[in-house]
């Protein structure tokens, strides 16, 4: 079987999509041949070059304020290309890629991954995807699969496009759990609030920041992650004067987040778009209790025992009583996917689509 994965950006970027697409990628690789096609907007990545086993072709685009990721040259290497794969799986609604992949389909079976969100992350992106939606609705349309990550990604892409739900079947995200086996807390003289994601306003990080002056002296938050709001984020804790309690980080290494993980008293995501929220998976396999928006898919994750919700619009008071209400509780046994049986999965997936007459 030759596969191709599709998407905007790749491995070494980072991201909820681009660690989706490696951790398929590297695991699939090992039975199969697989390709990734994707795009780089510095021009600084190898054209081409083989990580873990997957042959990677990046090829250069145009991503006005990091959206659509336009690439001429991705969009002629599929059409050329696409049939001399069985499988062109692609990701991503919100970008150009998966709709060259739909465009450029020919005998190859294409299988859609949206990661769909239904909105943009900013009011001019919200407007943009009234247009592009004339465009996106063709990747639906086209392909012979739709793998949504949630039950809401699912019920949201059934709202907003009118899709063949035959077509359609949830596969969650996975997490590697032997990264999390040996993982043992540290020592330390205070309790931690720990938030991983990209620093943009939808996150929702700022409420942690402002629900600082209503817990103890001794709880710190730690913020692991990059985007365009950790200025106004540092800003924000110098104006409520809780700067020395608030520590940044980005860039870590896999063991050093994973440490971070395991160090936290709870781990909070209070983001408004989520199509899955693997950032919780990983706090949870961590055994570390979590607080999530009641949003998106993130309330999928709300059991009262290990994860709890809050409602926007958020109240500081609220968010402060369920902090101390949560923090250090003990995580129960859960069941989280682990990366090997969702490629069983999908493998599954693919077969089938090839069986089929």
């Amino acid at each position: 079987m030759r596969v191709l994965q599709v998407c905007h950006r790749y491995y070494p970027y980072t991201g909820g999509t681009q660690e989706h697409v490696r951790n398929v990628s590297e695991r699939l690789a090992k039975k199969y041949e697989v390709n990734v096609a994707t795009t780089d907007t510095s021009g600084k990545l190898p054209r081409e070059e083989i990580v873990n086993g997957v042959r990677v072709n990046v090829f250069r685009s145009w991503a006005p304020r990091k959206t659509y990721y336009l690439s001429e040259d991705l969009k002629k290497y599929l059409i050329k290309n696409s049939d001399s794969f069985d499988i062109v799986h692609a990701h991503n609604y919100h970008a150009f890629p998966a709709l060259y992949a739909a465009q450029a389909k020919g005998r190859n079976k294409l299988v859609f991954t949206p990661h769909y969100h239904g909105t943009g992350h900013t009011f001019l992106d919200s407007l943009l995807h009234i247009p592009y939606k004339s465009l996106g609705k063709r990747i639906f349309e086209k392909a012979d699969r739709i793998i949504c990550v949630s039950h809401y990604e699912k019920s949201l892409i059934a709202e907003n496009f009118r899709v063949n739900e035959e077509k359609v079947v949830v596969i969650p995200n996975g997490i590697d759990l032997e990264e999390f086996k040996d993982l043992e807390k540290r020592k330390k003289d205070y309790r931690s609030v720990l938030c991983v994601g990209r620093l943009e306003k939808y996150k929702g990080t700022a409420y942690l920041i402002r629900v600082l002056p209503k817990l103890g002296d001794n709880v710190i938050l730690e913020i692991v992650g990059k985007g365009s709001r950790k200025e106004s984020l540092v800003k924000l804790a110098k104006k409520l004067g809780v700067d020395n309690r608030v520590k940044f980080f980005q860039d870590l290494e896999r063991d050093e987040l994973l440490q971070k993980y395991a160090d936290a008293d709870v781990f909070i995501s209070l983001s408004k778009h989520e199509a899955y929220g693997i950032s919780v998976a990983e706090a949870l396999a961590s055994r570390v209790p979590c607080i999530v928006a009641n949003t998106s898919a993130l309330k999928e994750w709300v059991d009262n025992k290990n994860s709890f919700g809050i409602d926007y619009p958020i109240n500081l008071d609220e968010l402060a009583a369920l902090v101390n209400n949560v923090i250090g509780k003990d995580v129960d046994e859960l069941r989280i996917s682990d990366w090997n049986e969702i490629i069983e999965k999908l493998v599954s997936l693919y077969e089938d689509l090839l069986n089929v007459a």
